[in-house]
């Protein structure tokens, strides 16, 4: 029995749900949202910021940097939104933890010694001692030199996770001190801690733009 030619344009569908006309909505999933969405403020905000970052690191990183303010932009928000994320409830912050913060530092910095040494290993040897340094202090300035290098990964991981763990001790250090407080003291602890939650909300933003400014730094220093 012959079917007709024309059926197979028939609305059907595989399953008992009738959802023929659906695929002419899901076409919406395939247009780029800033077609037809207006931004946000936030959008807005969070693409300013990452604007300045860019003209911030590729100014230091210089004009050969080709994308790579790419890297330490992701490297700003990642640490932020982590920074952040920790001032809620009972959700931890990896960034105070110095396993986290290493594994951030360790690879960057490793990372740019090798890349240094291996393509530009004059300027890394003219590095290690500073313009104008007498012959006699050479050697010490080359040790000091080489000691700073390593010890940069550390630098960079105790520094964060010591100011993420130093806000978050002192506000949980004063908040358990509330139950055993009088009633007219218990006013000056919530606006005490209401201070501290936004100097930490300022922190978490201080420290993630250090840690990739200074990365942004180590790295221009091997080209």
């Amino acid at each position: 029995m012959m079917t007709n030619l024309f059926s197979v344009f028939d609305p059907s569908s595989c399953i008992p749900i009738p959802l023929n006309w659906l695929s002419t909505f899901m076409v919406f999933l395939l247009i780029p949202s800033p077609l037809w969405l207006i931004p946000s403020r936030y959008s807005s905000i969070w693409t300013s910021i990452l604007l300045y970052l860019h003209k911030e690191f590729k100014t230091l990183l210089g004009p050969k940097s080709k994308g790579s303010s790419l890297i330490f932009i992701s490297l700003f928000s990642l640490i932020l939104f982590n920074n952040f994320m920790g001032l809620f409830p009972y959700i931890f912050t990896s960034t105070s933890h110095i396993l986290m913060t290493l594994s951030l530092a360790l690879p960057l910095w490793m990372s740019f010694i090798i890349y240094g040494w291996l393509n530009n290993t004059t300027h890394m040897l003219a590095h290690l001692v500073p313009q104008g340094t007498p012959p006699v202090l050479m050697p010490f300035m080359v040790c000091i030199e080489t000691i700073s290098n390593i010890i940069r990964p550390g630098t960079l991981a105790v520094r964060l996770a010591a100011n993420m763990i130093a806000g978050h001790l002192l506000m949980t250090l004063l908040g358990n001190t509330g139950p055993s407080l009088k009633l007219s003291l218990i006013t000056i602890l919530i606006v005490t801690q209401i201070l501290l939650l936004i100097l930490e909300s300022a922190v978490a933003i201080i420290q993630s733009y250090v840690f990739a400014i200074l990365s942004t730094l180590y790295s221009s220093e091997v080209n």
